[in-house]
């Protein structure tokens, strides 16, 4: 490995990360603050986040593309729960079409951040990875730092401690880091978990496998859902693409919203219509009250989509399986169940979460000390007190993910635009008055409560309450008042940096 150093450089706002959000953040500075000098840091090889890190099978959205896509590019193709590829293809399109993939560095990973109050700069200190491996440790200062790397940590998974586990003779594999070589036709599969990530691999493995088994510790809201919008098709035919796009959005957004809240509202209501449409489609009342009737109501957590039922119809074809059990221990030839049973297995998919991380792991520093995130609160679901020009892009629980991102970068475009036109070299958003604590991501799935106190607090009134409804963020979030919560910085308080020689 060598080692070099590079001369450091200006730029007004440095997006952290390439996948679905910080694409979108590039278009919406581009197009809403014309002139900012901005790049796009990618710490991986190449762009699209998520949707290129997770290659196991059967990838897809859980969210329609209508509304997970961007609003400023239609989606077109003909499914609307889609695949990963198709997905990455779409992000891919998008950066090339408005010229955003020239401002991507890759291979380009933040270790440190350090906000100077003397000169409202952040000091970004870099780790640039070559292709042959050399490393290149570079300094990068900017005006605004902007992180699009999600919540997620995409090096470490969580995997619990499994009893056993060295003497299982098969192979484990965890689908954040799926082998391109994994050859599971015919063999018999477990997954472990019963999750999204779960809920898609069971009928895409069952194509292959001889048998596949979803063991779960306790059942999930799972709903068959259309793989395709008849109604977005017919919309599509009549009117020009554009206001189709428009018109199909609207609809889905609606009615997302719409069942979210009766979710919340009428939680015995839809209980009974989700196990009604669960029972209609395996015609197995026992099956359904064992393995598909959580004890928690829909939308307590994360509600899972089977796209056309395949998850269901796998089982029908006795492709697929469900073992509600608790896990005793790994025996060479499966997995030992509390119960006494033991699932043979080849091979054993530990589908059983990931690990957050807050902001792709960046820990601001101001003026070198640093920041405790979890003693600070988010401000607009997006900007942190004690953290001045500092943003994260985080997105709906309850929705598509890009709804409220695009709304996120609009809000910072709006920030930025109104810190030119004050002549502010900075500004921290700070609360008038005391807040009621709450966590961030207001969810019960194990993955949220195992790292959420890592994460900045939300409170208990606007702007600092991070609400899960579009609706109501798409008519206030661009017309706050950023004077009322938002604590300036003048340029002539602030001085020049000096140059490197």
């Amino acid at each position: 490995m060598t080692e070099t150093v590079v001369a450091p450089e200006h730029l007004d706002v440095v997006v952290v990360g390439a996948g679905l959000s910080g694409i979108g953040a590039a278009y919406r500075l581009q197009t809403e603050c014309r002139g900012k000098t901005y790049a796009i840091l990618e710490a991986r090889d190449t762009l699209g986040g998520t949707w290129d890190l997770f290659r196991y099978p059967g990838i897809r959205s859980d969210s329609d593309m209508f509304t997970l896509g961007y609003p400023f590019k239609p989606w077109r193709d003909a499914k609307a729960i889609a695949d990963g590829s198709s997905i990455l293809r779409y992000i891919e399109k998008t950066a090339t079409e408005y010229g955003i993939d020239r401002h991507i560095r890759y291979r380009t990973k933040v270790v440190s951040a350090d906000w100077s109050s003397a000169t409202a700069r952040w000091t970004l200190r870099l780790e640039h990875r070559d292709e042959a491996g050399g490393i290149e440790w570079r300094t990068l200062t900017c005006g605004f730092l902007y992180s699009c790397a999600g919540y997620y940590n995409y090096d470490q998974p969580y995997t619990p401690e499994f009893p056993g586990i060295s003497s299982f003779t098969g192979q484990v594999v965890h689908p954040q880091f799926w082998p391109e070589d994994l050859d599971y036709t015919g063999k018999r599969v477990v997954v472990i978990g019963s999750g999204a990530t779960a809920v898609t691999l069971v009928p895409a493995m069952a194509e292959q496998a001889e048998l596949v088994t979803m063991l779960q510790r306790s059942p999930t809201w799972i709903s068959a859902v259309p793989g395709r919008d008849k109604q977005a098709d017919k919309i599509r035919e009549l009117l020009p693409p554009g206001l189709a796009h428009r018109v199909i959005r609207a609809k889905n957004i609606l009615f997302n919203i719409g069942f979210y809240q009766y979710c919340r509202r009428r939680p015995e209501s839809a209980r009974k219509l989700l196990t009604g449409l669960t029972t209609r489609i395996l015609k197995d009342d026992k099956a359904v009250a064992e393995h598909f009737t959580p004890n928690y109501n829909p939308w307590d957590q994360r509600l899972c989509a089977a796209p056309d039922a395949d998850f269901f119809k796998a089982m029908k074809k006795g492709k697929a399986d469900v073992v509600t059990d608790h896990i005793d221990s790994f025996v060479p030839e499966g997995i030992r169940l509390r119960s006494g049973r033991v699932l043979e297995a080849d091979v054993v998919i530990t589908a059983t979460g990931l690990q957050l991380l807050a902001f792709g792991g960046i820990v601001p520093s101001v003026d070198g000390r640093q920041v405790d995130l979890a003693e600070q609160f988010v401000w607009q679901g997006t900007m942190i007190t004690g953290v001045p020009n500092f943003a994260v892009c985080i997105g709906y629980t309850n929705a598509s993910w890009t709804l409220r991102a695009d709304l996120t970068s609009r809000l910072i475009c709006k920030v930025l635009n109104h810190m030119d036109r004050k002549s502010y070299a900075a500004v921290v958003p700070e609360p008038q008055g005391e807040l009621d604590e709450h966590p961030l991501l207001d969810l019960a799935s194990g993955y949220i409560q195992r790292s959420i106190g890592d994460f900045p607090r939300q409170g208990d009134r606007h702007p600092w309450k991070v609400r899960q409804n579009y609706l109501l963020d798409s008519v206030t979030t661009l017309r706050t008042d950023l004077a009322k919560t938002l604590t300036p910085t003048p340029k002539s308080a602030v001085r020049e940096p000096v140059s490197a020689p």
